[in-house]
C-alpha cells in the first residue's frame, strides 16, 4: 500500500511560476531549434541547434509581460511573434532577423488589433495578415513582406467574420454570421462572393474550412452538418464530392496533422476523456504507433520539417512536466529534448481521474478529479473520507477542461483539498447537441451541470457538502458569481478572476472587431439590443442578485481586460459594499483578460490561497516574496484575506 504520510508543500513558484523551455520549434529546414524560455524572468525565444539545444541563445529582448506566441518564418533565419501593451489584445506582429539580431514591428499601427493569418513555404518572405485600421470591426487582409515591413492589400473586408485562403495566399472563401446566428461560405469568383453553403445556428460552432491539400482543389471541413459530432470531411471543389475521413461517436474530429508540403490531412484525434489518434494516411501509420511506445502521457505532433524527415513530439502525462523529444522518422527513433520544469520531476504530483457524471436531465459530463496524495494514497480517486473541495470551472464558455498536467489542480490538491473541473453543456469537443444544450441557459442548466457534479461528488463520499467552493476565470469567473447569488447554500466562498457581472454591459462593451460575431452571443446568450433580450440577460447577471452574496468572495481583474472590462468588477463590488457585503478585490494595472506576468500571477495565488485556507481549512504558503515585482492593487477588502494587508505594506 502507498505511504499516506502528507507530502510538503508544493512552492506555488514551481507550479506557476515561468517554465523553463516551452512551445519548441524546428527550423523548416531542420538544423535550428526555437523555444520560448526565461531571459531576467521575461518569456523570450531562444534559439540553438537541433542537435545540442542546450547552445541556444535568446533571440528576442521583451522585457515586460514576455512572449508566448511566436514562429519560424520559411526563410530559416526569422523569428516572428506577436506581443500586445499591458493585456490590451491589440496585437503587434514583429519579425527578428537571426543573423542581424534586429526586430522590426511589421504591424506599426496604434490601435490596431493585428493578426497572422496565414503563412506558406511557397512565399517564404511573405505572411498574410489581418488589419482593422481602416474599419475597426472588419480585418482587411494584406500580404506583409517579413523583410522590408511592406504591405499590399489583398483583399478589403466589408462585412465578413473572415477569409479562407489557400498556400498560394488567394482567397478563396469568406465567410459571415447570419440574422439567426448560423453561417453562410460564399465562394469568391471573378464577379465577387457568391453563396457557397449555409451553415445552421446548430452547427456554427461544429462546422467549419480547416484547409485545403497540395493541390488546392480538395477543401478540408470539420463538419457536424447531418449529424451530431463533428467528423472531417473532404471536399471536391471541381466535383462536388464529399468524403467523412475520419468520425468519432462521442466526441469531435480535431488535432489535424498534415503533410508539410503535400498538404493533405494524415491523422487526426478525437478527445473525449482522453485523446485518441485516428490515421488517414498509411504512410505514418507506424511513426504514431511508434511514438505510443517512447515515453508517458498524451502523445501530441507539434511540429514536422519541410522535408518530413524530423518531427517533433511532445508528451503531456498528468504527474509531471511536459517532455519534449526529437523524432528521425527514417530510423524511428526518438531524443529527449528537455522538459517543460525540471523541477516538477522531483515533487509528489498525484493523478488526474477522468470520469464521467451523469446531469439530472440525462447528458454525460466529462469530468476530471484531483485529490491530495495523503486522501488518496492508492490513486483510486476516493479519499478515505470527504474532503473540502475546489469546483474549478473553464472560461469560454465555448471550450473544455482536458486531461493533463493542470497546475492549478496540483497547487489545490496539495493544499489539502479535491479539484473538480466539469464539462458543463455548451463545452466543445462533444458533438453540437451538447454544445446547443447550453444556448440561453447561462445560470440555469450549465449552472446546473455545475450543481450536478457537487452533489455526485458528495455523494461519492469525496466532498464535505458544508466546505466546497467555487472557482474560475472568464466564464469559470461568471460561474463564481452565479455560484454565490444563484445557489448560495451549495458554495461557501468564490474566486472570480475577470468574470462578467452583468451580461447586458458584457455584451454592449465588446471589443469592436468582435462585431461579425454579435450574432453568436445573441442567438446563444441573449440579445442585449432588444427591450425583451436584455431583460432575460438581466435575470442571468449576477450583479441583480448581489442580495443574495452571503459567502466570502475574492475578485481578481486586468485593468485592460477588452472582454471583461475592469467595470464588470468594479460594479459588483460597488453594489456589495452598498450592502455591506464583504468583498476582496484584487486589481492590477498591466494586465488584461487573466495574468500573463508570473509576478502578477504568483501574487494573486498568494493571496487566493491564503483566502481558500481561511474559508475551507486547507493549508497555505505564507506569502513570502510572491508579492515582488507585482502591480497588485487591493481597492476593496484587505481584511477579508489573511497576511494580505501585511504583505502589502512591505512592498509599497
Amino acid at each position: 500500500m502507498a505511504s499516506s504520510a502528507r507530502p510538503g508543500i508544493i512552492p506555488r513558484k514551481t507550479l506557476m511560476g515561468n517554465p523553463d523551455k516551452v512551445s519548441p520549434e524546428l527550423s523548416p529546414e531542420g538544423t535550428r531549434l526555437a523555444y520560448i524560455a526565461p531571459v531576467d524572468g521575461v518569456l523570450n525565444v531562444w534559439v540553438g541547434p537541433v542537435a545540442d539545444p542546450g547552445a541556444a541563445r535568446p533571440v528576442t529582448r521583451d522585457t515586460h509581460r514576455g512572449i508566448r506566441d511566436y514562429f519560424w518564418a520559411f526563410t530559416n533565419r526569422h523569428i516572428i511573434y506577436t506581443q500586445d501593451t499591458h493585456g490590451d489584445e491589440n496585437w503587434h506582429i514583429y519579425v527578428t532577423d537571426l543573423e542581424t539580431m534586429e526586430t522590426k514591428d511589421l504591424t506599426p499601427i496604434s490601435g490596431v488589433a493585428a493578426r497572422v493569418l496565414a503563412v506558406s513555404h511557397h512565399f517564404p518572405d511573405e505572411i498574410l495578415v489581418g488589419l482593422n485600421d481602416r474599419d475597426v470591426r472588419y480585418h482587411d487582409v494584406h500580404r506583409v513582406n517579413i523583410r522590408t515591413g511592406q504591405r499590399t492589400l489583398i483583399q478589403e473586408n466589408p462585412e465578413y467574420a473572415g477569409f479562407i485562403t489557400d498556400d498560394d495566399y488567394a482567397v478563396r472563401f469568406a465567410v459571415r454570421y447570419t440574422e439567426d446566428g448560423g453561417k453562410e461560405m460564399l465562394v469568391k469568383t471573378p464577379e465577387g462572393f457568391k453563396h457557397y453553403a449555409r451553415i445552421s445556428m446548430d452547427d456554427t460552432l461544429t462546422t467549419g474550412a480547416v484547409g485545403f491539400d497540395g493541390t488546392g482543389r480538395v477543401m478540408y471541413m470539420i463538419d457536424s452538418r447531418g449529424r451530431n459530432t463533428a467528423a472531417l470531411r473532404a471536399v471536391n471543389l471541381d466535383t462536388g464530392d464529399e468524403t467523412v475521413l475520419a468520425e468519432d461517436a462521442k466526441s469531435d474530429i480535431s488535432g489535424i496533422q498534415r503533410h508539410p508540403t503535400k498538404r493533405h490531412v494524415q491523422a487526426v484525434t478525437s478527445y473525449y476523456t482522453r485523446p485518441e489518434w485516428i490515421v488517414i494516411d498509411p504512410v505514418i501509420a507506424e511513426d504514431i504507433e511508434r511514438l505510443k511506445e517512447i515515453a508517458e502521457g498524451d502523445v501530441w505532433i507539434l511540429d514536422r520539417t519541410l522535408d518530413d524527415t524530423q518531427w517533433l513530439v511532445a508528451y503531456i502525462p498528468d504527474r509531471g512536466p511536459v517532455h519534449y523529444y526529437h523524432y528521425d522518422v527514417a530510423k524511428k527513433e526518438a531524443s529527449f529534448l528537455f522538459s517543460q520544469r525540471e523541477e516538477l520531476e522531483d515533487v509528489p504530483l498525484v493523478p488526474m481521474h477522468p470520469l464521467v457524471v451523469r446531469s439530472r436531465d440525462g447528458l454525460d459530463l466529462v469530468c476530471y478529479l484531483t485529490l491530495p496524495k495523503d486522501a488518496d494514497p492508492d490513486g483510486t480517486g476516493r479519499p478515505a473520507a470527504p474532503l473540502a473541495m475546489v469546483l474549478l470551472v473553464h472560461g469560454g464558455p465555448w471550450a473544455r477542461d482536458t486531461w493533463g498536467l493542470n497546475p492549478l489542480h496540483q497547487w489545490l490538491a496539495n493544499r489539502g483539498y479535491a479539484v473538480l473541473s466539469v464539462n458543463f453543456r455548451g463545452s466543445t469537443g462533444f458533438g453540437k447537441d451538447f454544445i446547443n444544450a447550453g444556448n440561453f441557459q447561462w445560470s440555469r442548466k450549465m449552472h446546473d451541470d455545475l450543481i450536478d457534479a457537487v452533489q455526485w461528488a458528495v455523494s461519492e463520499g469525496i466532498a464535505r457538502s458544508e466546505h466546497v467552493a467555487i472557482m474560475g476565470g472568464s466564464y469559470g469567473g461568471y460561474a463564481t458569481l452565479v455560484g454565490l447569488t444563484f445557489t448560495p447554500d451549495v458554495v461557501c466562498c468564490g474566486v472570480d478572476i475577470v468574470g462578467p457581472s452583468n451580461l447586458v454591459t458584457l455584451l454592449e462593451t465588446v471589443p469592436p472587431y468582435w462585431a461579425p460575431v454579435i450574432q453568436v452571443f445573441k442567438k446563444r446568450v441573449g440579445d442585449h439590443t432588444t427591450d425583451e433580450g436584455r431583460a432575460f440577460l438581466g435575470e442571468m447577471s449576477p450583479l441583480n442578485h448581489v442580495e443574495m452574496i452571503r459567502r466570502p468572495l475574492l475578485i481578481g481583474q486586468g485593468a485592460n481586460d477588452p472582454r471583461v472590462k475592469q467595470s464588470e468588477s468594479d460594479q459588483i463590488v460597488k453594489a456589495m459594499q452598498e450592502k455591506n457585503i464583504p468583498v476582496t478585490y484584487v486589481l492590477y494595472s498591466d494586465e488584461g483578460h487573466g495574468f500573463a506576468r508570473p509576478e502578477n500571477r504568483l501574487s494573486f495565488y498568494a493571496v487566493a490561497e491564503a483566502f481558500l485556507a481561511e474559508h475551507l481549512g486547507g493549508r497555505f504558503e505564507p506569502v513570502g516574496e510572491d508579492f515582488e515585482g507585482s502591480t497588485i492593487q487591493v481597492p476593496a477588502g484587505t481584511d477579508g484575506v489573511p497576511e494580505l494587508a501585511g504583505a502589502l505594506e512591505k512592498v509599497r
